[in-house]
């Protein structure tokens, strides 16, 4: 925080049960909870002591409690719960300083209702002056005989045990010591890795599905999910083209770990080869969604980028026969469904379903489905789409395939041909390279003549009131079909992201050329995720949805970018050099950028701003932005 300290704070500790399991509070002096004893399912006995604050030094200090014990109707409402406890009673003065009033827990009454009260819940709250020293111990009940409380220098001699063991294995895996790095760098890298694996979670729930054999959306069956999330405070759910993403650095670390959370995934997966892309399952995760996006559409996809990870851990030698053989079939409907339900409009071409269909108010219409929510396509939603990202995709999984069935012994020549297909540069050309926009682009009917403008609305009748005009699309020239102008960013680069073009092909030189372009796609915190010579750069899309994929900088799409460069710059060809050079400089530019904003806010973000390099969006962030830890070890 920024400005004057506060003379003193409030910190609340919750402890909550999650439909089982029981909660025994010991209060002393009438308001201080100092300890309770619990049991649950999952974690047997336990004690959990809140210590009395003190100074650095050790020292007791002045301090008020309150506690709350009640009931809620679940962990997803405890925030609600305690809001709705707190009044502004009570008094907090020390010794020879003047009484000031501050918010406490007090008492909450439930609202009537037949709701079932499922979390027991228990708030200790201890409002002291800063700085200070709190300590809040928890002890399971599966140790007997301890020698010793896990307190004070106990506790601290035995976490500098596992903090010390954390970092060798780090660095072993890593190797950031060993490239230079900073302690300081260091230690960012360690915060991101070990951000992302305290964010995993165990859900389970069910989707709510909308399939073209039925009227309404349908309950999906239940079921659990052992996943990373992108931000445990913000998205605290499963995405899955996000998941893909932060294998990658997880099956560096731990390729059991990660082939247990892919096994979850995939037993998510309905008889035709769908897997729900956002999985929100369970009260959490559903408190965090807006009721629009509760939905899941059965005929949308996401990116497939658990072929990323999955090349990965092949590549790594870390994955079993029997766990390939038991994931096969469930591979082969994945693809099969990718292949038979985004089929494109010719042989070797691809579209995503599930756009956005009012053209009316969409500056242009969404293609949430891609991941790139936002990101320019064509004007005019239309089934003669040939979209180049989702057929990049498709190439890496074609190839995954026709790996993985080669290995388990089952035919693989059909993934093999269309592997080759998709790679083949001059059929690449012929469905995606705009001659006269001198990029690879997607291919449809569009028209770069739209803005959105307020609509002209006739005056009400007298004694009406006057309606609010809204923001809406003019089409100033009719679209056409043709390739999308006006779009050159990250889906123009997914060729080169996805190492699809050969090193001696023309084009790449063009993308390198457009990549280190300033006025283009080039910053010094990392690539933009659209030109700014684009007439849709960090433009609003409608009049309550500000730009995403317009312009900022996201972390996931740079470290392909760094990885491909990487590649590239290391086969022999006309742009090896360049390519070289274009890798250490974009992968200093990202690394220096999120570890600075790291070391200003204390947070990994969701994107960044091209122009400044602030972080902004969701934070704290550590799902793909911690794919910085991978370009920090040159691990690809």
């Amino acid at each position: 925080r920024t400005g004057p300290k506060p003379p003193f704070i409030s910190l609340l500790f919750y402890v909550a049960t999650d439909g089982q399991g029981v909660l025994q509070p010991l209060i002393e002096e009438k308001t201080r909870l100092a300890s309770l004893r619990g049991q649950t399912e999952e974690l047997g006995n336990f004690t959990i002591t809140f210590q009395q604050p003190t100074t650095e030094a050790g020292l007791p200090l002045y301090a008020r409690y309150n506690y709350l014990q009640t009931k809620a109707e679940g962990l997803h409402r405890l925030t609600d719960v305690v809001k709705l406890s707190l009044t502004p009673r009570f008094s907090y003065a020390p010794p020879g300083l003047p009484k000031r009033h501050y918010f406490g827990v007090d008492a909450y009454h439930s609202p009537a209702g037949d709701r079932e009260l499922r979390s027991q819940l228990l708030v200790h709250q201890v409002t002291v002056p800063v700085p200070c020293r709190v300590e809040v111990a928890f002890e399971s009940g599966s140790v007997a005989n301890r020698p010793e409380r896990l307190l004070a220098e106990t506790l601290t001699q035995e976490l500098d045990t596992h903090a010390a063991a954390f970092e060798r294995r780090f660095e072993q895996t890593f190797g950031l010591a060993g490239k230079g790095f900073s302690q300081q760098q260091q230690h960012f890298a360690r915060a991101l890795l070990s951000n992302m694996l305290g964010g995993m979670g165990y859900f389970y729930g069910h989707s709510l599905v909308q399939s073209p054999h039925t009227e309404a959306p349908q309950p999906y069956p239940a079921g659990p999910l052992f996943t990373a999330v992108p931000s445990r405070s913000f998205f605290p759910r499963g995405f899955l083209w996000d998941e893909g993403f932060h294998q990658l650095l997880l099956a560096r670390w731990d390729p059991a770990l990660s082939q247990e959370v892919l096994a979850h995934w995939f037993d998510l997966m309905n008889a035709e080869g769908w897997i729900p892309r956002e999985q929100i399952l369970g009260d959490e995760a559903l408190a965090k969604v807006p009721p629009e996006f509760v939905v899941q559409h059965s005929q949308a996809g996401n990116p497939p980028t658990f072929f990323l990870a999955l090349q990965q851990l092949l590549r790594q030698g870390a994955v079993q026969q029997d766990y390939l053989q038991r994931l096969y079939p469930r591979l082969q409907s994945w693809y099969s469904w990718y292949n038979h339900t985004q089929a494109g409009p010719l042989p070797y071409t691809f579209r995503w379903r599930g756009r956005d269909q009012d053209t009316q108010l969409f500056l242009n219409p969404k293609t949430l489905t891609s991941g790139l929510d936002d990101y320019p396509r064509a004007t005019h939603p239309s089934l003669d789409e040939r979209h180049l990202d989702l057929r990049c995709w498709m190439g890496i999984a074609s190839a995954v395939m026709a790996e993985v069935a080669t290995r388990v012994g089952e035919p693989a020549s059909d993934y093999a041909h269309m592997a080759a297909r998709l790679a083949d540069n001059e059929l690449l050309d012929q469905h995606h390279w705009a001659e006269m926009l001198g990029t690879f682009a997607d291919y449809g009917n569009h028209t770069q003549a739209v803005a959105l403008e307020r609509e002209h609305l006739r005056p009400p009748p007298a004694g009406q009131p006057s309606p609010i005009p809204r923001l809406v699309r003019v089409v100033r020239k009719q679209p056409r079909l043709q390739f999308v102008g006006g779009a050159l960013g990250y889906v123009s680069l997914f060729p080169l992201l996805l190492q699809l073009l050969r090193p001696d092909s023309q084009h790449l030189g063009s993308l390198l050329a457009d990549m280190k372009n300033e006025q283009k796609l080039w910053t010094p915190f990392g690539l933009r995720s659209l030109s700014r010579s684009s007439p849709f750069y960090l433009k609003r899309n409608t009049e309550h949805d500000p730009p995403y994929w317009r312009g900022a900088i996201w972390i996931n799409i740079n470290y392909l970018a760094v990885k491909a460069l990487n590649h590239y710059s290391q086969l022999e060809g006309p742009h090896q050099k360049e390519a070289a050079r274009l890798y250490h400089e974009l992968r200093a530019n990202v690394i220096g950028n999120v570890l600075q904003q790291y070391l200003d806010s204390g947070y990994v973000w969701e994107q960044y701003n091209d122009s400044t390099g602030r972080g902004q969006g969701c934070y704290p962030f550590t799902g793909w932005s911690a794919l910085v830890v991978l370009m920090m070890a040159e691990e690809y």
